[in-house]
């Protein structure tokens, strides 16, 4: 066994990710503190074709070259957007029937093994900030809450962490 040279890795070009089918989700980032992870989420939705990133409140955006560290280019191939008022946002998302899922530990959240995506349907992934998660006016507006289970001691991920698991779960379990 060898590990793969960049050269067999088949990797799209920007203006090929551009034109692929994308899977049928957006994330939405809104009051992540660090840059570093905003640009970990891009990469990951470079990753899994994701449609687009919409940014929002003081979440770093991919004109701050300091994102370019972690998100290592792919803030110019995943489309994104920034919204100065992301209850709006979410409300004309939803009535284009886009099913609105907050990422969060939640009284009546849906553990995200239980969580089967419908293929003739669009998503939208909320993850919020670091420390105090997704808002609760977002939660209020959301379809649904779905929580990834954790039994360790401090039942908190990173948020672009989360993100990875979020986005690879929906991925395997939807068709592109």
């Amino acid at each position: 066994m060898r590990k793969l040279k960049n050269t067999e890795l088949n990797r799209k070009s920007v203006s090929e990710f551009k034109k692929s089918k994308k899977t049928s989700a957006i994330v939405i980032l809104d009051n992540i503190r660090s840059i570093h992870n905003v640009g970990s989420i891009f990469r990951t939705s470079d990753s899994f074709l994701i449609e687009k990133i919409i940014i929002s409140g003081y979440t770093a955006t991919p004109d701050n070259p300091k994102m370019e560290k972690t998100a290592l280019g792919s803030s110019d191939s995943v489309d994104w957007e920034y919204s100065n008022d992301i209850i709006y946002t979410i409300e004309k998302l939803k009535k284009k029937g886009v099913k609105i899922i907050s990422i969060e530990q939640a009284d009546k959240s849906l553990k995200i093994e239980k969580f089967n995506p419908k293929n003739d349907s669009k998503y939208a992934f909320i993850f919020g900030n670091e420390v105090d998660g997704v808002d609760d006016d977002i939660i209020n507006v959301s379809d649904q809450v779905v929580e990834i289970p954790q039994v360790g001691t401090k039942h908190s991920l990173n948020v672009s962490v989360a993100a990875g698991i979020v986005l690879w779960d929906f991925f395997l379990k939807t068709e592109i």
